[in-house]
């Protein structure tokens, strides 16, 4: 594949050829090795658009198996290629509880059944996400799906002793313990941030402390153990605080935001409205101001995009009973160049950084957030930081509508996905690969996002 005219990183636009599966020329050259290979060369006209590593995502819900009428892991895949992404790591919230090897291969099988993306399954924390005991954490990483990192994402592990023994265990495969930050006994009943908004609806608040005295203990046990702890949506200003201070002293923590903790308030509640519940909630415009400053500073390592698609009965209900969580896939990039880039508070190398390279690294996802080098695996992303779109949940890939995103426009489209060399996704289409008949329903689902 020819890219013609792109700029690495934002930079010096140039010609970028990749063959079999990786990058081997950049600039000068690149045009003449693509001829000699002739009709065999796919070619891409860059038009000056911005080329980064591909999109990692390090937290996101496919649902499958057990919950296929939300999301599928085909589904999820082609939203992922469609907003950029070369790899997801799909969290273990499924139906069985991704605790063992079984449910943990079957999810890596069906993400490479259907090939848009690499799917890396992260496994639960402890056995049915229950809190009470240790999944087969070692089990899991030595599977053909080496999992590294392990979660009970939707809910915390509020037991500290049971933290602090998860902690140590992975310290012996480098593991990480990716933790959901709630005190679970200040949070009972709570339906969005405790804070004015709340009190004016009438909703039982989510304090700020349930998820800052979460993050201060477990930031402790990391530092007492010496393992690698990563923090979940962070959405707090104190909580990046509790993050900043902890890497100060040498604790090997990381943290990450989403995409709607970057630019969606509590405000947006007043309308009772449940697209804009999530967990944790919305929270206030200085917390939000705080969170771009953290991921500007380094204090927040990454962006994930906490994607939760929710099937209609789930979410088009009353506020109280509506389940938390949101799109974010198709939208997250768009979400990062409106917050982010446009303020000047990153540049694209900065992006390439906070949602590729850094993600893909405390995952330990080989191949992924490499830079654009000759000799680099041929994971890039092509975005017209230019061009804008407006979204529209009943278009979007995801089998869930439930986007905070609809009817807005926002800046930067994608123009190309291409994974080991081949395009996943051109112009906002996908581009399917080619099916595996050993996995029929994989490629059914695909065939039916596709159509």
């Amino acid at each position: 594949m020819l890219i013609r005219g792109a700029a690495p990183y934002g930079e010096d636009v140039t010609d970028v050829l990749l063959t079999d599966g990786v990058i081997t020329h950049i600039g000068a050259g690149a045009a003449a090795a693509a001829a000699e290979r002739g009709a065999d060369v796919t070619e891409i006209d860059g038009d000056g658009a911005v080329l980064l590593p591909g999109l990692v995502d390090l937290h996101a819900h496919l649902r499958e198996p057990g919950r296929e009428d939300a999301e599928t892991v085909a589904s999820g895949s082609a939203a992922a290629a469609l907003g950029g992404y070369t790899a997801v790591f799909a969290m273990p919230n499924t139906r069985p509880v991704a605790d063992s090897v079984a449910v943990v291969e079957q999810v890596s099988r069906l993400g490479q059944a259907v090939g848009l993306v690499d799917v890396q399954p992260i496994g639960a924390v402890t056995v049915g996400r229950k809190g009470e005991r240790l999944a087969e954490l070692a089990a899991m990483a030595d599977s053909a799906a080496a999992v590294r990192v392990f979660s009970d994402d939707g809910d915390c592990v509020a037991d500290p002793l049971l933290m602090r023994r998860a902690l140590e265990y992975v310290r012996l495969f480098d593991g990480v313990i990716a933790q959901h930050a709630q005190e679970p006994r200040l949070t009972v009943g709570a339906q969005m941030h405790e804070g004015a908004v709340a009190a004016d609806l009438g909703l039982t608040g989510w304090p700020a402390a349930a998820e800052e005295s979460i993050i201060a203990r477990d930031c402790l046990l990391a530092e007492q153990t010496g393992s690698r702890l990563h923090v979940c949506h962070l959405s707090t200003a104190g909580a990046a605080r509790v993050v900043r201070e902890a890497k100060q002293r040498g604790v090997r923590v990381t943290a990450e935001v989403t995409p709607h903790h970057l630019l969606l308030a509590d405000e947006r509640a007043r309308g009772y409205d449940p697209v804009f519940k999530v967990n944790p909630p919305l929270r206030t415009d200085s917390d939000i101001a705080a969170l771009r400053g953290a991921l500007a500073d380094g204090t927040i390592d990454i962006v994930a995009t906490d994607h939760a698609p929710h099937a209609l009965h789930d979410k088009q209900c009353e506020w109280e009973a509506a389940a938390p969580g949101m799109l974010g896939l198709q939208t997250a990039l768009s979400v990062v160049i409106a917050t982010m880039v446009q303020p000047g508070l990153l540049d694209w190398r900065g992006v390439a950084a906070a949602m590729s390279e850094r993600p893909a690294r405390i995952g330990a996802l080989a191949g992924h957030g490499r830079p654009i080098a000759v000799g680099e695996p041929g994971n890039v992303t092509l975005v017209d930081p230019a061009a804008s779109w407006t979204v529209d949940g009943s278009r979007l890939a995801s089998l869930a509508t439930n986007t905070p995103f609809n009817g807005m426009t926002l800046p930067g489209t994608v123009r190309a996905t291409v994974l080991r060399g081949r395009p996943t996704a051109l112009d906002g289409e996908l581009v399917a690969p080619q099916p595996d008949s050993s996995r029929d329903r994989a490629t059914d689902s695909l065939s039916k996002v596709t159509a």
